[in-house]
């Protein structure tokens, strides 16, 4: 009887010195600070059934004029809070970074063709509010205030230098075509520079230049998957040394000590935090509903992906 005791008594101890271990109210402050990324800047969201094809065909009501992936878009998110930019680059026939979301023109802009088969010249004349309409296209609303509003990349990069910029890299070219960007613009790929992108694409990338850090959904698995493994013990894998991780906004208690205890031992191994949205596995998708600022942790210092700046952004700066 009194080794059974014992037993209870051993395991009752250990129990409470897990919990202690991993307690998330007795970690410290988190470091840092939060930082929102502005997916795209700010943009005109896709209304539900959307064609998955041209979503600019059914966007919701239109009640500003900032057009997706503008530094007029960009500087407004500023204004609602952005302290970073999730930004798509598209590289086009003569080697230039483009900022612009899709592989084909024809569903935003007044152009044709895929991106990667115009020159700079043809893309600067586009209107790239040309193809958005709120109910199905009767109507265009921004159509004439997007001429000439494509930016590149070194045009951001010299417009923004003081801001966090992560840019996606749909295809291998891309990555050649913003290391020229950088080059042009005799700026140094650094701390604030972050790149994401399919594994060829970041491939490419480290080819060219070690400078920056990567968003691997990847990578970020494979230290969580460790870290659930040995975490109880608070042993951190080192595999998450120097990781992007993206983290959950839900579900977080699979990870030990969550948030605040999970927080300082990940930010002691050198990793970056970036919370998304709801998505598909593997996608960077920001918030895109107020309602969902209250799932991320009150003291989260790190990078939140915000999809839709004019709702989300406004909500979260008040």
């Amino acid at each position: 009887m009194r080794t059974g005791r014992l037993a209870l008594l051993l395991l009752a101890l250990a129990a409470v010195a897990l919990s202690l271990l991993n307690a998330s109210w007795l970690a410290p402050t988190p470091p840092g600070r939060l930082t929102v990324l502005a997916h795209r800047g700010t943009a005109q969201m896709p209304a539900e059934g959307a064609p998955a094809d041209c979503p600019a065909r059914r966007v919701r009501p239109i009640v500003h004029t900032y057009i997706e992936n503008t530094i007029f878009s960009m500087q407004g998110a500023i204004a609602y809070g952005a302290g970073g930019f999730l930004l798509d680059v598209r590289p086009s026939a003569d080697g230039h970074a483009m900022i612009f979301r899709d592989e084909r023109l024809d569903c935003r802009t007044d152009g044709s063709g895929r991106v990667a088969e115009r020159g700079l010249d043809y893309l600067k004349r586009l209107d790239v509010g040309h193809g958005y309409s709120a109910d199905g296209g009767a109507t265009f609303p921004l159509r004439g205030r997007g001429v000439g509003a494509m930016p590149t990349a070194a045009e951001v990069i010299r417009a923004l230098p003081r801001r966090r910029l992560v840019f996606a890299l749909h295809e291998p070219g891309a990555a050649d075509a913003i290391v020229r960007a950088f080059r042009e613009t005799g700026t140094a790929i650094g701390e604030d520079h972050g790149f994401a992108g399919p594994p060829e694409a970041l491939a490419r990338l480290r080819a060219l230049t070690q400078g920056g850090w990567l968003v691997e959904p990847a990578a970020s698995e494979a230290c969580l998957d460790g870290y659930r493994r040995t975490g109880w013990l608070g042993i951190v894998p080192e595999r998450c040394r120097g990781v992007t991780l993206i983290l959950p906004r839900r579900g977080g208690w699979t990870l030990w000590g969550w948030p605040y205890r999970f927080l300082d031992r990940m930010a002691g191994a050198g990793a970056r935090f970036l919370v998304l949205g709801d998505g598909p596995a593997g996608s960077l998708v920001g918030l895109d509903r107020p309602e969902q600022l209250g799932e991320v942790p009150r003291d989260y210092r790190g990078m939140l992906l915000i999809e839709d700046m004019h709702d989300v952004g406004r909500a979260l700066s008040r």
